[in-house]
């Protein structure tokens, strides 16, 4: 299944998100985005946490409950995701592990704890020129969940996917969905659902 069986073209997208989808030079980063514009709010080159990152994007998942009427509305709940991608020629453990620590400093500064906060993803993508094993290794079998408040305030994960696209390898953590829009050498699972619709069945389930 081609991108163009899954997604719609950009073309029948309302004019205002087409406008907002920045153009990336690498070619690589501007097919991602084509998977990702449906569902994220895309910019390029962003500044963020203190480094740069070639693509950045921003999901939010509004769950809400109602009675017989849209204004009588309760049990709302909000999941957020972070994506952080950037190409890192030669990725290593020690470097994974820094951002593990950065992904709990992002979610510190941007998680407002309450309630209405069901979950939040802070994801970390890195493009590489080659997929090492310790790398793989450590990747494949991670996986980071904070409760917050012991899960009264909801969760956070961070998570990990490393993509060699030459090689057409990727690993990604246990729940890192996103790392699915960067394979762009293999289809996209479900065509029934999109994106966002998986996304959102991650979070409440």
């Amino acid at each position: 299944m081609s991108d163009s069986e899954q997604f719609p073209e950009a073309e029948e997208l309302p004019a205002e998100i087409r406008e907002a989808v920045p153009d990336w030079d690498d070619q690589y980063f501007d097919r991602v985005s084509d998977r990702l514009m449906y569902s994220y709010d895309l910019e390029k080159d962003r500044h963020a946490a203190g480094e740069r990152w070639d693509l950045y994007g921003e999901l939010r998942v509004l769950n809400q409950k109602q009675f017989f009427h849209p204004s009588l509305k309760y049990a709302d709940h909000e999941a957020r995701e972070y994506l952080f991608a950037r190409r890192e020629p030669r990725p290593t453990v020690t470097e994974l592990e820094r951002l593990v620590d950065l992904g709990h400093d992002i979610a510190d500064d941007r998680i407002v704890a309450s309630e209405e906060h069901f979950g939040t993803d802070v994801s970390f993508v890195l493009v590489a020129d080659e997929l090492p094993d310790a790398v793989s290794e450590f990747v494949s079998g991670f996986r980071d969940r904070t409760l917050l408040k012991f899960g009264y305030y909801g969760h956070y994960d961070v998570n990990l996917a490393v993509v060699a696209p030459d090689d057409e390898e990727h690993v990604s953590s246990e729940v890192a969905d996103v790392a699915e829009a960067f394979t762009l050498w293999d289809d996209v699972t479900e065509p029934e659902e999109g994106v966002l619709s998986r996304f959102a069945k991650r979070f409440w389930r």
